[in-house]
């Protein structure tokens, strides 16, 4: 057995930059195991400041409170890609930040993402930088229709993305061009959208949860079915490329690979997240350990081991527009497990919280979803 050392031990401080759900449910994580932990959200009510033992309220690109956080704590990690890395960079003169900053910039630059993609000869979708509007056309004839013009930087659940079906469409995408550099990529013609959620720590240990199959609703995740319903040659190449992806961008902490699985069979890599990803939720009851549970594990420069299914499971994304009908449902189902993230507002399509559903009969337990009509 490895011995592991230059570990953050119960009663030490994790600081984390970021306090929505996935903050919140990595504080959850990390006061299991002992630790304390500050938030910085510009949110004073946010989710992960409700349960953490402290918050700072600032902005996300206030450099000198993100550097008051980092005095403050023995370990700093993120929940999610859009904070600034310059400023995460120079914050390592007062802490410890085993993830550093590699896989940040990757993957808050699709530009960078695809060039690290080509690089490491993974599966990926044909595509064309495209810098002004003039360039649309010709990157459009390489690429072909349909086709999705992305901004670089920013943009999630949809967000910064137009998509281009026939000429008809180029007027609203060049609209996109005068604001950020994009890039064009051919659109997958898929059968199915999977994740693989994979963690890692300071001495290179893995651990891969299985694979997961998602479906989307208007670019946001609808729901997520675990193990994915693919053959076990396909979930195993889908792991291979993540561990993949995870070595050489020198992964600490947990990491979210999005694919999609073509109408020819084969894989493509959508996009990589490294943090905790919102297809893992259902992992908190599925398996013996959780994504966020892990991720706090990685950082921390605990040990880590292959996580075990305990049993099939279904999760669904909880919408502004589903509170009130799946809390009612919630509270009334001994087999739902209720996740409420603490949101003071709803509003349609936020995220409000997650249920998630153990099953022996995957299609049963999709049908009886159905039937709620609560998501229709």
């Amino acid at each position: 057995m490895q011995t592991l050392t230059n570990q953050i031990l119960p009663g030490q401080t994790i600081g984390i930059v970021g306090g929505g759900q996935l903050g919140q449910m990595m504080t959850l994580a990390a006061k299991e195991m002992g630790f304390a932990v500050i938030i910085l959200d510009p949110q004073a009510d946010c989710p992960a400041g409700q349960v953490a033992d402290d918050q700072i309220v600032a902005a996300y690109d206030d450099q000198a409170q993100i550097m008051m956080l980092a005095q403050r704590v023995d370990v700093l990690t993120y929940e999610f890609e859009n904070v600034d890395a310059k400023t995460i960079e120079a914050a390592r003169e007062y802490t410890w930040i085993p993830q550093g900053t590699k896989a940040l910039r990757i993957a808050q630059d699709r530009l960078l993402e695809k060039q690290f993609l080509v690089d490491q000869q993974l599966p990926h979708a044909t595509f064309e930088i495209v810098t002004t509007p003039a360039e649309l056309i010709p990157a459009v004839k390489k690429v072909g229709f349909p086709c999705i013009l992305k901004t670089t930087r920013g943009g999630y659940d949809g967000k910064g993305q137009v998509i281009l079906r026939s000429a008809m469409d180029m007027e609203v995408a060049q609209q996109l061009l005068t604001a950020s550099v994009c890039v064009l990529e051919a659109m997958v013609h898929f059968d199915q959208e999977i994740s693989v959620i994979i963690s890692q720590n300071s001495a290179g240990q893995q651990a891969a949860f299985p694979a997961i199959e998602n479906q989307h609703r208007d670019n946001i995740l609808h729901i997520s079915i675990c193990p994915a319903r693919i053959s076990a040659a396909l979930a195993a190449q889908a792991e291979s490329v993540a561990a993949k992806i995870a070595t050489q961008i020198e992964l600490v902490g947990t990491l979210g690979v999005e694919f999609f699985v073509g109408h020819d069979g084969q894989l493509y890599v959508n996009e990589i997240a490294p943090r905790p990803h919102n297809s893992g939720h259902l992992t908190i009851e599925a398996c013996d350990f959780s994504q966020f549970a892990t991720h706090i594990r990685g950082v921390c420069n605990w040990p880590l081991q292959i996580p075990q299914l305990w049993q099939s499971a279904v999760m669904v994304n909880i919408l502004g527009q589903h509170w009130q009908a799946a809390l009612t449902a919630s509270r009334q189902s001994a087999d739902w497990h209720y996740h409420d993230y603490g949101k003071v507002v709803q509003k349609v399509n936020r995220k409000m919280g997650h249920v998630t559903l153990l099953t022996p009969a995957v299609d049963e337990t999709l049908t009886a979803i159905k039937k709620t009509k609560i998501w229709d």
